[in-house]
């Protein structure tokens, strides 16, 4: 039984893509919940730099 299942050669069944992107899905949520300061942190630096880059914009106006 086993020995003809490991030698089988079909195509891979829809449970097994589920489980594959069940945990990929983990991966992603384990690295988001452990990022997120940085993204945050990111994401304010950038928000800081276009506010910046707007207020400091002196070209004459045409």
């Amino acid at each position: 039984m086993f020995k003809n299942y490991i030698t089988e050669e079909a195509g891979a069944s829809a449970a097994e893509y589920a489980l594959i992107l069940a945990i990929v899905g983990a991966v992603i949520a384990t690295a988001t919940i452990a990022l997120r300061g940085e993204i945050v942190t990111a994401i304010n630096n950038a928000k800081l730099n276009v506010a910046n880059a707007n207020s400091q914009n002196t070209a004459p106006s045409v």
